[in-house]
């Protein structure tokens, strides 16, 4: 039997979008579920009967399919909301829907038998920042003095211990839940970067009450880096972030065009890097690990989903969407 890799995100990812293509060049046909086309636009079948387990997927307007026993592995990419054939559902309807969909689609890939980049347990497992410091700490990295907290003396009495700047930055994301809303419904677009805290910032302290907030250590960094893991492979992009002010404090405003190079990892640090995604049984992640102007390495945070095109487009030399694409397909050839 011939099998066959599994692509699961949405109709507006450049990344599978590329890589579908790079997967035909070299001779597989992917399948792909687009979830903002789920269950829309696919037929799912999912059957249990006298002892046998049967499920298969259908693209409907391309009638391509795809069944459990065919699947070698899997690229969980991105989430999206789910379409159905009724565009006028009610609030509970569409909540109702979602609830069953997440059931079927879900149910239907827990059973697949593969390997996974990565998988959602997994995913899910790795996605909390504090538990991550935590984690990086016991694996030997250096961590920033970190709080979090929904009271504002806490904020005030860590900002004295520091003796030091301070940082606010979210746990979640950066885009303040605009991802999360329609588009009518965002009212701060542009998200918020890593901000450095300021002493009139510590007089305006009440809307910590609100929500718990994330304050670290400001490091004084030489340069930033992007580590990216796929299976075993270890791409580590150099940011000289400190050569502009727009990218100083928080390297991710692509406005700066600061120097993106290769660079290669002490072996005590890659060997943690790697250690760190393992241990939560992820086969890609992206961590974001500062270079203090003593050498330390400093870790910041893991992204088990990470956006990674942006780092091969300005170091071409990274060959990561090749290295993506021959580690699903040497999945395939193992599993045929």
């Amino acid at each position: 039997m011939q099998k066959k890799i599994l692509i699961i995100t949405n109709s507006h990812d450049l990344h599978a979008d590329l890589l579908d293509s790079k997967l035909q060049r070299k001779g597989h046909q992917p399948f792909r579920v687009n979830l903002d086309h789920f269950p829309c636009d696919y037929h799912i079948q999912h059957t249990f009967s006298r002892g046998q387990v049967r499920g298969e997927l259908t693209h409907l307007p391309s009638l391509a399919s795809l069944k459990l026993e065919e699947v070698a592995a899997v690229w969980l990419r991105k989430p999206a909301d789910y379409r159905y054939f009724s565009d006028d559902l009610s609030a509970q309807e569409r909540a109702f829907a979602k609830l069953e969909t997440d059931q079927a689609m879900f149910g239907w890939l827990y059973c697949l038998d593969c390997y996974w980049i990565s998988h959602p347990l997994s995913l899910r497992g790795a996605m909390w920042k504090t538990e991550q410091l935590n984690r990086a700490q016991a694996l030997g990295f250096c961590i920033p003095d970190s709080l979090v907290t929904n009271y504002p003396d806490d904020v005030k009495s860590f900002a004295d211990q520091l003796h030091s700047p301070m940082i606010f930055k979210t746990l979640s994301s950066p885009d303040l839940g605009a991802d999360q809303v329609n588009d009518s419904d965002v009212h701060t677009p542009g998200g918020l970067a890593t901000t450095l805290v300021s002493e009139e910032m510590l007089d305006c302290l009440d809307a910590v009450r609100e929500v718990p907030c994330h304050f670290q250590r400001y490091i004084d960094k030489e340069y930033e880096l992007r580590v990216t893991i796929i299976g075993q492979h270890v791409f580590a992009a150099k940011i000289h972030s400190q050569d502009d002010e727009r990218t100083k404090v928080d390297s991710r405003d692509m406005s700066a065009e600061i120097l993106y190079e290769a660079t290669q990892l002490p072996a005590d640090v890659e060997k943690r890097c790697l250690a760190l995604v393992k241990s939560y049984g992820l086969n890609f992640s992206a961590l974001d690990i500062v270079v203090t102007q003593q050498g330390e390495y400093v870790f910041l945070e893991n992204n088990p989903n990470g956006q990674f095109l942006y780092v091969e487009q300005l170091i071409p030399e990274f060959t990561m969407l090749d290295c993506l694409a021959d580690t699903l397909i040497q999945e395939v050839k193992c599993r045929s």
